[in-house]
């Protein structure tokens, strides 16, 4: 099957939603296969960069992009731009660790893909996001500007289609795995920081989950610590009602707003804290609305990923988004 119905604006026809729901289907399937034989294999680094072709593009991309967001790299070996910007995405893949997927076409090899994307000139580079083509950039571009773009598009793939991403195991390729702290010193820093917040030390309390996660990034009891610990320092000393009075007296005040959903969530009021910076971010525009989504961000790792509060504000935040 060809994306020959794929809309370049970000949204596609009929045929082309049907196409992409059935890849949808056929990948849900796999990872449900794969859960039953101990769960999805993580990948090797050098599986985050594919080489596709028309033949292998309904299953190397409109399946895979029910997944993790995949990234194609429109070149060919004549394009002098192509050999600046392929290697730096290559590198960037592997940087991310899954969190995208790049795949290269050579337009020489597959003049009917390109047609089918209208390319115009090379490089090109676009992405399909859950059987949804988006147009990224043409043209070898500022990596400052690429790892930007690439932020967002990771952005979309996790709020509006829940996407995970690939699980990599650099130790796949013969790279020596990453030294990891047995469980017993995990065990004494957990408790370390737990009596540091009992003991009002909060920046003792944030130093040593960071220590934790230094070693052990995934740990999630680091993580969630971490993330209240941080609320915490931020609210501490807060005068409650000059907070709240100035937030009320200046919507348009992002920062006003932040700092009293900070207070809202430390106090309980977690669906009062994401709602006012969903809010927020509907109103705001370049950094003000970044600042009010990673403030969300943050909160969310606050109350954890399962929540149904953090879930449907994470639904609420790509409507407003996207």
């Amino acid at each position: 099957m060809q994306p020959r119905n794929m809309s370049m604006s970000g949204v596609v026809d009929l045929a082309a939603v049907k196409a992409a729901g059935e890849a949808k289907a056929k990948a849900e399937q796999a990872r449900a296969e794969a859960a039953r034989h101990g769960g999805p294999a993580a990948v090797p680094p050098s599986a985050l960069v594919i080489d596709v072709d028309e033949a292998g593009f309904e299953r190397d991309v409109l399946q895979r992009s029910a997944e993790v967001p995949v990234v194609l790299d429109f070149w060919a070996e004549w394009c002098e731009p192509c050999k600046q910007l392929g290697p730096l995405l290559e590198r960037l893949a592997v940087e991310y660790s899954g969190r995208f997927l790049l795949a290269k076409i050579d337009v020489d090899a597959n003049q009917m893909l390109m047609q089918q994307f209208g390319i115009q000139g090379i490089p090109a580079v676009f992405a399909v996001v859950a059987g949804q083509a988006l147009p990224l950039f043409q043209g070898a571009v500022p990596e400052a500007q690429i790892r930007e773009t690439l932020d967002q598009l990771i952005l979309v793939g996790e709020e509006r289609f829940g996407l995970t991403g690939l699980a990599v195991d650099p130790a796949a390729e013969g790279a020596e795995p990453a030294a990891r702290q047995a469980a017993g010193p995990y065990d004494a820093l957990l408790e370390a920081a737990m009596s540091a917040l009992d003991a009002g030390d909060l920046a003792g309390a944030v130093q040593a989950y960071k220590n934790v996660l230094a070693d052990d990034p995934g740990h999630p009891e680091a993580k969630l610590g971490l993330a209240q610990a941080e609320l915490l320092s931020r609210v501490q000393g807060m005068d409650p009602q000059t907070v709240r009075k100035n937030a009320a007296d200046d919507p348009a005040d992002v920062t006003a707003q932040i700092a009293a959903a900070d207070l809202d969530l430390a106090g309980g009021h977690v669906q009062d804290a994401f709602g006012r910076l969903v809010e927020t971010v509907r109103r705001t525009f370049g950094e003000d609305r970044d600042a009010a989504r990673v403030r969300l961000l943050e909160l969310f790792e606050v109350i954890g990923p399962e929540d149904p509060r953090v879930m449907a504000a994470r639904q609420a935040l790509a409507r407003v988004l996207f």
